[in-house]
């Protein structure tokens, strides 16, 4: 069920061990973390939907719990858990919920995505199982696809603008009114997506991980992790 009432309350000293499951996982859409240990990130708002499910316990988003949660694209928050987790972040079109506030999920539910995502982290399965919890996505226009995935490396905006037969700023204001994010979100989100697959899964250090990205330097992108995940490039390890 989902948009049940949060009900549970987190324990200080909760604590669940992932064992046997990758990191990370990373499809076209959908970015797949896992977590070992309890996390707390600061406030920030992501271009993306966000679904956090803890291994146990439950998920505090500003200061009300559950034991899983929605949260759409663009809504400022803080978030903690209070054991291992699971994080999923799936582009703006794969989801249609309530765009304005998060979405609680009940422990039924919660527990099926966190089964559905499986030992190995199977993205696109657990992508499906929440495509039944909520309403069917509506198609969205290619160009914006395009525009979306040709955010990494040298791209840049006229070029990609060009590549659809649109300018600039037809092409950001297409993007707006398809998704509700602005571009240029949009284009950072997938150079971050390029960095921490890099770091995490590559083993590659933050500063090389940032210019294979796109990014202008390090800072930048340590400044784009806050803004977009409230946490830090250096606090995702290598696995």
């Amino acid at each position: 069920m989902v948009g049940a009432r949060p009900r549970r309350r987190i324990g200080r000293n909760d604590r669940a061990q992932r064992r046997g499951a990758p990191l990370l996982a990373i499809t076209d859409d959908v970015s797949l973390f896992a977590e070992s240990g309890a996390y707390e990130v600061t406030r920030h708002r992501h271009p993306v939907w966000k679904v956090v499910l803890p291994d146990r316990g439950g998920v505090r988003v500003d200061g009300v719990v559950g034991a899983g949660v929605l949260v759409p694209p663009q809504y400022a928050h803080a978030c903690a858990t209070s054991a291992g987790f699971v994080a999923v972040f799936l582009e703006p079109w794969c989801v249609r919920a309530d765009p304005g506030r998060p979405t609680w999920l009940d422990g039924g539910s919660a527990r099926r995505l966190v089964a559905a995502s499986g030992a190995d982290l199977d993205a696109e399965a657990l992508r499906r199982e929440l495509a039944a919890l909520t309403e069917a996505p509506a198609p969205v226009d290619p160009r914006v696809l395009h525009a979306a995935r040709s955010s990494t490396g040298a791209a840049r905006l006229d070029a990609v603008a060009a590549e659809v037969g649109l300018s600039g700023p037809r092409l950001r204001a297409l993007v707006r009114a398809e998704v509700g994010v602005p571009l240029g979100a949009m284009r950072r989100w997938g150079r971050l997506r390029a960095a921490v697959g890099a770091i995490v899964d590559g083993g590659t250090g933050p500063a090389a991980a940032a210019a294979a990205a796109g990014f202008c330097d390090q800072a930048h992108l340590t400044r784009t992790a806050r803004d977009f995940l409230g946490r830090t490039p250096g606090s995702l390890p290598p696995r």
